[in-house]
This record gives structure tokens, C-alpha cells and sequence, in this order.
């Protein structure tokens, strides 16, 4: 069987398409791709699929993956290609490679996200940053399965910062921009989760809804606090196979 990693992508008003909806259009879009699915085994088999960390419904992302197991051999990108055609526009299927290493979730340790303000003077949310960063602890409160559950929304970010976002959102006046980077916990600390923390330590309410996008999902680089390419070891797996190969 050959596994083909894949990241994609939710944009503009797609962005409110839940991950069952994605997973429908997804599976739809394999049907007419004629892609030559691998299926498990038992009474009922599926399609072997492997979906990673969705982001939250609402938000837009540049980085979402999963992981397809294929019955025979295809070119990654030409698999990329026609999935992406079968898509609909805002759910575009941006990369493909194919797995040579295992473990791809625990990959996925770190986000960074954007977050607009629209309405928002870029120093009041450089203040309330300021605030946030300085807090030893946030503690913010979220409805769950099991509950309302309190905890930490400090301890998992790495950095965050504000900027000017210039004055082209619908108000029509100021914008500050956040960028967040936030570490992947035990619960998951997500962007309103900080934006709660924002709240509750400077008072920082944006008068219109936040637009939220991930812009990147994968390993932590501790020493620069980046989040870098999930795809990497794969790709200097297929060089180094390729180069082996070639000797």
C-alpha cells in the first residue's frame, strides 16, 4: 500500500464548512478522481483515510493535512492535481507526498495563526498583548463534552504579537493584526481561547467578529519559535531513497 500525505487548504466563505462536510466533499471527490483506494479490513470496510487536528469551524487555514492509503502506485502531485479539480473552490488540495515515515500526528506539535481585529486600534492590542505575555497565567473557561472546563490559555503560547492591519476591513476604520503561535496541549488552547485571555486581562473586545486563519500547522522549532514544515522528513526520506537508488 502507498501513503500519500496531503495538505489542503479553507478559504473565504468555505471556511464555515465543518470537518464532516469536508470529509463528505473529500470522500466525493476520490469517487471522481477514480482514485484507487486502499480499504480496511472487517464486515465493513472503509476507505483508509487519517484525518489530522481540524481546525475549528469558522476558521480559515493554508494548513490542514490527512493521509490516504492507495491499492496501487500514483505520482503524488498528478494525485494532488485531479483531487484538487474534483474539489470545491475554497477547499483546494495545495501538496502532496508521499509517507516514508511514521508518527505524522505527533508531527503536528505547534500553530500559528492570524487573527484580524477590524475595528480595532492596533495599540490597544499591542497594550493588551503586552498584558497577556506579562500574566504568569490566563485562566479562561470553555464549554466541552464533559463540561465547563477551566484552564491555561498562557502556558501554550509561544509568542504573540500585534500589528497594523490598515483600514480596509468593513468598518471602515482601524484593524491590528495578532499573530499567535500556540503549542498543541492537553486541552487545546485555540485562538478564542486567547482571544478570552485577551478579555479577561486588558479587556479587549473587538466590536465585530475575529477573522481567524491558520497559517501553518507542524513541528515546533523551540530555538527561533517557529513552526516549520511537517512534510520535511518525508522529503529528505524520497532524496535520500532516491540517491540510494541511483548508486
Amino acid at each position: 500500500m502507498q501513503r500519500v500525505r496531503l495538505r489542503y487548504a479553507k478559504r473565504g466563505r468555505l471556511r464555515f464548512t465543518s470537518h464532516r462536510d469536508f470529509q463528505r466533499a473529500f470522500e466525493r471527490a476520490l469517487r471522481r478522481s477514480e482514485v484507487p483506494m486502499a480499504y480496511s479490513a472487517g464486515f465493513t470496510p472503509h476507505p483508509k483515510v487519517s484525518y489530522a487536528n481540524a481546525a475549528p469551524t469558522g476558521t480559515a487555514s493554508e494548513a490542514e493535512y490527512l493521509e490516504i492509503g492507495l491499492a496501487d502506485r500514483r505520482d503524488p502531485e498528478e494525485l494532488r492535481a485531479r483531487l484538487d479539480d474534483s474539489m470545491p473552490a475554497g477547499l483546494d488540495i495545495t501538496e502532496a507526498v508521499e509517507a516514508h515515515t511514521s508518527g505524522f500526528a505527533e508531527l503536528l506539535a505547534a500553530s500559528h495563526w492570524e487573527l484580524r481585529l477590524n475595528g480595532v486600534e492596533p495599540a490597544v492590542a499591542e497594550a493588551a498583548v503586552r498584558a497577556f505575555l506579562d500574566a504568569p497565567s490566563v485562566e479562561v473557561r470553555r464549554q466541552t463534552k464533559k463540561g465547563l472546563r477551566a484552564f491555561d490559555a498562557r502556558a501554550a503560547v509561544v509568542s504573540l504579537d500585534a500589528s497594523d492591519g490598515g483600514a480596509d476591513g468593513p468598518l471602515g476604520g482601524p484593524c491590528a493584526i495578532l499573530r499567535l503561535v500556540v503549542r498543541h496541549l492537553t486541552p487545546a488552547v485555540r485562538p478564542d481561547d486567547v482571544l478570552s485571555g485577551l478579555r479577561s486581562t486588558a479587556d479587549l473586545a473587538p466590536p465585530v467578529a475575529v477573522a481567524v486563519t491558520r497559517l501553518a500547522q507542524g513541528p515546533l522549532d523551540e530555538e527561533s519559535g517557529t513552526v516549520t514544515d511537517p512534510f520535511a522528513p518525508d522529503r529528505d526520506a524520497a532524496t535520500a531513497l532516491s540517491t540510494a537508488a541511483g548508486r
